[in-house]
């Protein structure tokens, strides 16, 4: 066979020749960053699984949903959720236009940094920053601010903005999906106006396919143009038991694929679980304090506000057949190269 000349006839385009010679090289690993392992091989599997038209389990594309929690399952959540960086870094470039805020808690906290101060303002307080730093402007405004930020802002221990911190094998794991005839969606505790800006960028999800928490919005009428303000009131809260519900709001079908990393997914998973026919559920588990960080009970650190990963939570996995995805052993990167 004269594969030349076939390539110039037209009648095998010239970039499947290495293919069709070699057919190695057509079988590329669709996941290079994952180590081989039962985390990797349950991936695969599902994906062949459910994707094969002979099967028991074959999912028709339509069907084919898969969610994403984003903090610490996409990219990093420590030291702090990146979105509370975002907030108290508003915070510091507004108290000139607020003097108050020097003698006014949690504010001073914010100011002086102080964080004990700021843990011990609890929710109310969070609430406060919130409604200072995301309310009290229009959509599209609180949309540019988010941009510039994301634009300059740098994780403190990496020094890298923080889109540069997303985790390689999850992108690697979404595009494989993608590339499968997945939707993916992102449903995260996070805004979602505060992701909606960055995540068709990032990571190829597009704003429609992001379901977070919210605050209220309404449609006034400025200077003759009509506008979407936001206000300092909370609308839904987008985490534990809230998962499952923004899935059926936003979604409106039940996935047959869950990623997360918290108990703030425990309900997400055990929603897509409960499905009929093939189902995958992961926890990202965060064991390798050298890459990246080490934290939670169940690896014999202190508890943290950030991620938090009880031992019954791994203890639950365990029982109901969920996956551990651990960063120490799965992963053979963590972030994208710099090159």
């Amino acid at each position: 066979m004269n594969l030349s000349l076939l390539v110039a006839r037209g009648a095998i385009p010239a970039l499947s020749v290495l293919a069709f010679a070699f057919p190695s090289l057509a079988q590329d690993d669709p996941l290079p960053s994952w180590n081989d392992g039962d985390a990797k091989a349950a991936i695969v599997s599902f994906v062949q699984t459910v994707t094969d038209a002979s099967g028991a389990d074959y999912v028709p594309p339509a069907a084919r949903i898969a969610t994403f929690d984003n903090d610490g399952t996409l990219w990093t959540e420590h030291p702090m959720y990146t979105q509370l960086a975002f907030a108290l870094d508003r915070v510091k470039a507004l108290a000139p236009d607020h003097p108050e805020w020097q003698t006014t808690q949690p504010f001073q906290a914010v100011l002086e940094g102080d964080i004990k101060a700021l843990a011990a303002s609890g929710e109310h307080g969070l609430m406060q920053i919130v409604a200072a730093t995301h309310a009290g402007m229009s959509t599209a405004d609180f949309e540019t601010i988010v941009r510039d930020w994301m634009a300059t802002a740098k994780h403190p221990k990496f020094d890298r903005p923080y889109t540069d911190l997303v985790y390689q094998p999850m992108l690697e794991l979404l595009g494989y999906l993608q590339d499968n005839d997945f939707k993916t969606f992102i449903v995260s505790g996070g805004g979602i106006e505060f992701m909606r800006p960055w995540t068709e960028q990032v990571y190829g999800i597009p704003p429609e396919q992001v379901v977070g928490s919210s605050i209220k919005t309404e449609f006034k009428m400025v200077d003759g143009k009509p506008v979407l303000m936001r206000l300092a009131e909370v609308d839904f809260i987008d985490d534990k038991d809230g998962k499952p519900v923004g899935i059926n709001s936003h979604i409106g079908r039940r996935p047959i694929a869950a990623f997360g990393n918290s108990a703030g997914d425990r309900q997400m998973l055990e929603w897509t679980q409960d499905g009929d026919g093939a189902r995958l559920m992961m926890l990202v588990f965060h064991d390798d304090a050298d890459r990246e960080y080490a934290y939670g009970p169940a690896n014999g650190e202190p508890d943290t506000k950030f991620g938090t990963f009880p031992q019954d939570l791994m203890d639950d996995a365990g029982k109901q057949g969920w996956n551990i995805i651990s960063m120490k052993n799965d992963w053979a990167t963590i972030f994208p190269s710099m090159e």
